[in-house]
């Protein structure tokens, strides 16, 4: 099994948490964009399983705005329960408006109402995974589990990229309660991502400018926590 462990360079990305427009609303306007953005992939189902310290210094250190953050997740793509085939761990990492991630290939895990901690113990079991990761991770907790649509574009000159997520849905999970069934839906939102490499700043500016979306900070992870852990 391979093991991703090596980060990724560090790159701009530049949340927009949209309601005023419908999904289908904001990707026509991605492609009559000038930057002439276009799809590059096959649109997918995203999970993502959270993790966070007793204290949650994780979420508390985005509401504080604290510049260099952490968030540990387990994610993987397509049906949500059952057999998970390829999750992988990651490290998300921020510095400021600048993010990368350190990932990890995990061993197939089953999710389901019984999920407990035997469930992750079993997916860090690969001996590719240093000692301190595993350690870490298995001192950590589940807090909140994600699931969305996303779509990737990518600008013309490949400079750019853009993903737009939406049916956001967060559910309640943790090692003491297992997976709760009932959750939270967010039909409305949509959340547009813009990705480039520091090089192409100056050029983002005017690139988001033709967009009649505002800039925000926004965190699934924080809206998942707000809305269904306390």
């Amino acid at each position: 099994m391979k093991t991703l462990n090596q980060p990724q360079e560090l790159r701009y990305e530049r949340k927009f948490l949209i309601t005023d427009y419908s999904y289908k609303q904001v990707e026509q306007m991605l492609k009559f964009h000038p930057a002439a953005f276009s799809e590059i992939y096959h649109p997918r189902i995203v999970n993502n399983i959270y993790f966070d310290t007793f204290g949650f210094q994780s979420y508390y250190d985005n509401v504080d705005g604290e510049k260099d953050r952490m968030k540990v997740r387990i994610r993987w793509y397509g049906d949500l329960i059952g057999q998970i085939e390829k999750p992988i761990l990651e490290f998300k990492i921020k510095n400021g408006l600048l993010g990368n991630k350190e990932s990890y290939t995990l061993f197939p895990f089953q999710m389901d109402e019984n999920f407990s901690k035997e469930q992750i113990i079993i997916a860090l079991g690969d001996q590719k995974i240093p000692q301190f990761i595993r350690n870490h991770v298995l001192s950590l907790n589940p807090t909140v589990m994600t699931c969305y649509s996303r779509k990737y574009f990518m600008s013309a000159d490949k400079n750019f990229r853009i993903t737009i997520d939406h049916n956001l849905t967060y559910f309640r999970i943790g090692y003491d309660i297992g997976l709760i069934p009932s959750s939270s839906i967010d039909h409305k939102s949509v959340v547009l991502e813009l990705k480039y490499d520091s090089a192409f700043g100056e050029d983002a500016i005017g690139l988001g400018n033709l967009l009649p979306f505002t800039m925000t900070k926004n965190s699934k992870y924080l809206q998942g926590i707000e809305r269904i852990v306390f």
